[in-house]
């Protein structure tokens, strides 16, 4: 079970950081071959449930998400959102935490656990390897589209 983790600095505000990271629909325009789906309605908070299904037809795999923690920024305080994964083939968690960077910028650090049930234990480099680089590149896409 791969635990990952990578930061990025950004030239936006708490706030907006925030909002960019956690508009969870926006994550299926960030990662290819991904559609999300909400399960529940209201704003995000405990309790939200969403789903990612990515891949192609039969090859697609569900990503079902319960987000357990959700502290947005308030008064220039840094935020944090815990997803805990609750799929049948994808398990794990994800922790997105939005603090203020250097020059009234913002930093995100992104920690995760991933597990994929009947992925041999030998696979979990290149899980990681290749969770890591896809996650990280759709951060910085999150980050530099409004």
């Amino acid at each position: 079970m791969p635990i990952f983790s990578f930061a990025r600095t950004a030239p936006l505000s708490l706030d907006e950081t925030w909002r960019r990271l956690t508009e969870w629909p926006r994550h299926a325009d960030a990662v290819p071959l991904t559609r999300i789906r909400v399960l529940t309605d209201g704003p995000t908070g405990v309790g939200t449930r969403l789903v990612a299904r990515s891949g192609i037809g039969p090859l697609a795999l569900d990503d079902v998400m319960e987000v357990t923690v959700w502290r947005p920024p308030a008064d220039g305080e840094g935020g944090l959102c815990r997803l805990e994964k609750r799929g049948r083939v994808v398990r794990g968690w994800a922790e997105i935490e939005v603090l203020p960077g250097p020059g009234g910028r913002s930093r995100v650090l992104w920690l995760e656990e991933l597990r994929v049930r009947f992925l041999p234990r030998v696979f979990d480099g290149v899980l990681e390897r290749t969770a890591r680089a896809m996650f990280g590149r759709a951060v910085n896409r999150l980050l530099r589209r409004a």
